[in-house]
């Protein structure tokens, strides 16, 4: 069963009802700013919320699974809810982080910095997930059985990394941080396998099929490649310092 971003209760709580569902259905372009003068913008509300973005994206690659396998409708709406309701997060935490960092120590200042981050890639990973339930709503013909199973399996574990970070970000635990970072090794090898498939295999008869599916199967893979960031976001706010900027060695002396 699909699986629905639970809309009315984050932005009830964090934009006001009415507000919300005006930014979500566009009719009320205004509302995101009104709704941003609204809330205490706290380091425990930001956090929060920002903890909820990772719980929308992970139902969001939940749900490519039944929309491949059962091209479900209900499916489709509720990645596309979960897409919207990553926008309005981030720009909410966008709105209030500048004010709530000047109020807080250094420490609560990386942790506020992390949220913003983790939300840009979070809210990447749902247009990634939309763009992939575009191309299933779109196709007219029939998938091929293994391209299905292949893209349902990049998703799932895509939904294991990231239910994996959000309880690292939850404990603040480095081992899933570790596991994250291994099992990306996972998603691009499938990845690969589907473009060697429609690449080679495939070339030489142009199909339109191959296209879509090396464009949804590079959309997990991407999606994946932002769940790694994640992780390094983790690693960060744990050990503070980066994954990318490893410590330069000292000279010999």
């Amino acid at each position: 069963m699909p699986r629905k971003a639970a809309t009315s209760r984050i932005l009830s709580e964090d934009l006001g009802v009415s507000d919300a569902a005006e930014v979500i259905s566009g009719q009320n372009p205004e509302a995101g700013k009104k709704s941003a003068r609204k809330g205490s913008g706290s380091l425990d509300d930001l956090t929060r919320t920002g903890l909820r973005a990772f719980l929308i994206a992970r139902d969001a690659a939940f749900n490519i699974k039944d929309l491949l396998t059962q091209s479900s409708r209900m499916a489709f709406l509720a990645i596309k809810e979960c897409e919207q309701e990553l926008d309005v997060i981030e720009r909410y935490i966008d709105d209030r982080l500048p004010a709530a960092i000047t109020r807080v120590n250094e420490a609560r200042a990386r942790q506020l910095l992390t949220s913003l981050k983790c939300t840009t890639d979070l809210e990447r990973i749902g247009d990634l997930m939309m763009s992939v339930a575009l191309r299933v709503q779109s196709r007219t013909a029939k998938m091929a059985a293994s391209d299905v199973r292949q893209l349902v399996e990049m998703s799932a574990i895509l939904r294991e990394m990231l239910d994996l970070v959000y309880r690292g970000f939850l404990d603040l635990d480095l081992e899933c941080a570790r596991k994250v970072l291994q099992m990306d090794k996972d998603i691009d090898r499938v990845c690969h396998a589907l473009f060697q498939k429609h690449l080679t295999e495939h070339a030489s008869q142009g199909s339109p099929s191959s296209f879509d599916v090396i464009l949804m199967a590079q959309a997990l893979e991407r999606a994946g490649d932002h769940t790694t960031n994640l992780a390094e976001d983790l690693y960060s706010l744990i050990e503070g310092r980066s994954l990318r900027h490893p410590p330069k060695k000292r000279a010999a002396t």
